[in-house]
């Protein structure tokens, strides 16, 4: 599987605020990429999930 790339994107005008719950070390590594990044920590999270969503099997 290819590695993911971070990219700046720019805001999405078709957008949902929802609260999730993660764990702390889930948070801080993500945090750590954004500010190695220099991007939003929500810019990060979209984009893990739209590449997990992307790479997701179905069929399991």
């Amino acid at each position: 599987m290819d590695k993911l790339k971070l990219v700046i994107k720019s805001k999405s005008k078709d957008s949902v605020a929802r609260t999730i719950r993660m764990s702390g070390t889930t948070f801080d590594k993500i945090t750590e990429i954004a500010d190695k990044k220099a991007i939003s920590f929500n810019n990060v999270v979209n984009q893990l999930i739209e590449y997990s969503l992307s790479n997701l099997d179905e069929e399991n």
